[in-house]
């Protein structure tokens, strides 16, 4: 390998609260793709860290062309429902400046999605992937190159993007389709549980390294 409760860890930036580190992640419609995620991460970091404030950690999600204030797609709510996660209280957002600026990981559904969140500015490059490229590139960091977990989950998270930016450009994907989530929006549930498999499956070596705890 290369060096290198739900309630509570989803601060939205309306609620003025204050964060060490924030993940955002981006999708189309920000109704199916990106609101799985951001739910999905953040069941799994309160699975692991007890209460998720604790890190000082704080999951979003906004879409491209966001829905502003729409609600999520029913087959999102229950592909979330039969993970154990809390689909409650989501409004869509349309993704803004700010959402960028603030953010210290965005990961994305595909790459046109990191493409427009790199046009964006914001010195966006390095610390935006796509979610199964960021996976990808985890996995091929030594967690014991990475602060440990007593040092605190974000300077442990900050060095986990630095090293992932790091290997970039030496380990790409086999395919291009490798590093994509596709768009499930109108499709049926069966394929909404496909698109849940698959993001679930990407999410859980992300968390594992960020908080040094398997499931």
């Amino acid at each position: 390998m290369t060096p290198a409760p739900d309630a509570g860890l989803g601060i939205r930036e309306e609620d003025g609260g204050e964060a060490g580190f924030r993940i955002l992640h981006v999708s189309t419609g920000n109704v199916c793709r990106s609101p799985i995620t951001e739910r999905l991460t953040r069941h799994a970091l309160a699975q692991r860290l007890g209460d998720p404030r604790w890190g000082g950690l704080v999951v979003e999600s906004a879409g491209t062309w966001g829905h502003e204030g729409a609600p999520m797609e029913e087959n999102a709510v229950t592909v979330l429902d039969e993970y154990g996660a809390d689909a409650s209280g989501f409004t869509g957002r349309e993704l803004r400046d700010e959402h960028v600026i603030r953010a210290d990981l965005v990961l994305t559904a595909t790459r046109d999605h990191r493409a427009h969140v790199i046009s964006m500015g914001h010195s966006a490059g390095l610390r935006t992937f796509t979610l199964k490229e960021f996976t990808r590139l985890v996995r091929a960091i030594d967690p014991a190159t990475l602060p440990p977990v007593e040092d605190g989950v974000c300077a442990r998270a900050r060095a986990l993007v630095r090293a992932a930016a790091a290997l970039r450009g030496w380990l790409l994907a086999p395919t291009p389709e490798a590093d994509e989530v596709y768009d499930p929006y109108g499709a049926p549930l069966p394929f909404f549980r496909s698109v849940g498999e698959e993001i679930h499956g990407a999410l859980d070596p992300v968390v594992t390294a960020l908080t040094g705890i398997r499931t």
